[in-house]
């Protein structure tokens, strides 16, 4: 059974620009780490970015024209890589394997177990045993 983190070093919270910044610069960038709130600010930047674009919608006499959905997928499908990238460096961060991700693919509890992974605090530094 996995020990509980000993005190981490207190880092101040990363602000919502750095942490899209990041994000997008650590484009495909898999190892490291990241912060809870760098993970947090980006994924909901790409959710509200997503949202907004899926407003986009237009109704016209002969039906509805889905502009804004296909704006929402493009962007979904451009920030993958990213959000992959992110959520595999918040995992570490917090002295847990990248295979967890697997978590998605069972239903409901998936990521019920993913979110409480996502959200655990920093383990130390001296973790040099996550690959």
């Amino acid at each position: 059974m996995k020990q509980p983190p000993v005190a981490a070093p207190v880092m101040p919270p990363m602000p919502f620009g750095t942490a899209i910044s990041t994000g997008f610069r650590k484009y495909a960038e898999f190892d490291g780490r990241a912060t809870r709130a760098e993970f947090w600010w980006f994924i909901l930047f790409t959710v509200l970015v997503s949202s907004a674009l899926g407003a986009f919608n237009v109704v016209t006499p002969s039906g509805q024209i889905t502009v804004g959905t296909s704006l929402a997928s493009v962007w979904s499908i451009a920030t993958f890589i990213p959000t992959l990238a992110v959520a595999v460096r918040r995992l570490r961060d917090a002295g847990r394997r990248w295979p967890e991700l697997f978590w998605i693919l069972l239903p409901i509890a998936g990521i019920i177990v993913l979110v409480m992974r996502w959200c655990e605090p920093t383990w130390p530094d001296g973790r040099t045993d996550l690959k």
